[in-house]
């Protein structure tokens, strides 16, 4: 069995900002990664403000992401829209080139390693290796490890799944879109569209199940939504014939509320925040940085202590997020949007960010 230092699960965002700050803590980490190359994951495709000004911090600039800057939220329900400026900037981004150039900064990745379980604290290997590592940062987003799995009730009794499109970039779709981050409101679900750095448009939807099975598949599903909501339908009339990603039972709510030594959840493995608040990524590279600091200041054993202070921290941000998500799923949607003033809307959009300054905790 090998031995190993702090052992980082997952190349995304949270696993890669835990490796970069453990490694300035003067840690020497190993970050584990399944693919071999980086890809473009289905989620996560803006950041904000404080997300920027965290990867800042990390050695990552944003022009080196995106020169064009988002500006403002648009959002459309039942026939209405309510426009807003953001409080501050923010961006749109590919994950295959955030990811990238985030593990431009690790020292120490071994890739293509698919972790398949943890017994007893140590990861077995598909390749029938075994490694025991004095700490462990789990950060594979939505794909659970076995042994370390969420719980089942998380997903709810009509599970969530993320789907996405990719539309490709024209001056008509362009026009529609431009510097700005749109969410489409629909009855048990919604999608939010923002325009990229290479100039594509990226559509992103979180949709109950019960929706799917009715519409029998996702093609049929989207002809339904296009009919539904004439605004996303006009965004949707510039789809390819490339298929459609998915993601199933996405547990929106969950947090990781209790802390095991030696063990720290990271990104969506330590809380799954609504998506149509735009804050998974700042979620993600909080939790690798404050983690890593709990680690530099007290080893594996502040884990037990960290983790439910990082659920303490992003409960309001989550909170307001879950509500919002609940009126824009229901019947109430078109209300949302008629009620939102851009003052209402900077507020949302402040509410549901999480504090990169905050205490890290033990």
């Amino acid at each position: 069995m090998r031995r190993t230092g702090p052992l980082i699960v997952g190349g995304g965002p949270a696993g890669a900002a835990a490796a970069i700050a453990l490694a300035a803590a003067g840690e020497r980490p190993l970050l584990l990664e399944r693919t071999a190359e980086t890809g473009d994951a289905l989620c996560g495709g803006f950041l904000s403000w404080r997300s920027l000004a965290a990867l800042a911090r990390l050695g990552i600039e944003a022009d080196a992401l995106n020169r064009e800057r988002i500006g403002e939220v648009r959002v459309f329900a039942g026939g209405r829209r309510a426009v807003a400026p953001l409080p501050w900037p923010a961006l749109a981004v590919s994950r295959r080139t955030l990811d990238a150039a985030l593990l431009a900064q690790v020292d120490a990745v071994e890739r293509g390693v698919a972790v398949r379980s943890v017994e007893d604290g140590a990861l077995r290997l598909a390749d029938g290796a075994a490694l025991m590592p004095a700490a462990l940062f789990l950060a594979t987003g939505k794909h659970d490890l076995r042994g370390l799995a969420r719980p089942a009730a998380a997903r709810g009794s009509d599970p969530t799944l993320g789907l996405r499109v990719r539309l490709p970039g024209s001056p008509a779709l362009d026009r529609l879109v431009g510097p700005a981050i749109e969410l489409h409101l629909f009855a048990r679900g919604y999608a939010g569209i923002a325009r990229q750095e290479d100039g594509g448009v990226n559509l992103c939807m979180a949709v109950h199940r019960s929706r799917l099975d009715a519409a029998g598949s996702p093609a049929a599903l989207l002809a339904m939504l296009a009919a539904e909501a004439p605004d996303l339908g006009e965004r949707l009339s510039f789809m390819t014939s490339e298929p459609v990603q998915a993601v199933a039972n996405v547990p929106y709510g969950w947090r990781a509320r209790a802390g095991t030594a030696g063990l720290f959840r990271l990104g969506d493995q330590a809380a799954v925040i609504p998506s149509l608040a735009g804050e998974g990524m700042g979620i993600a590279l909080a939790s690798g940085i404050a983690a890593a600091g709990a680690h530099a200041r007290g080893g594996g054993a502040a884990a037990r202590a960290w983790q439910p202070h990082f659920a303490a921290r992003v409960r309001r941000p989550m909170a307001v997020a879950g509500l919002l998500r609940r009126l824009a799923e229901g019947a109430a949607a078109p209300w949302l949007v008629r009620a939102a003033t851009p003052g209402l809307i900077q507020i949302m959009a402040a509410a549901t960010r999480i504090d990169h300054d905050a205490p890290t905790g033990a």
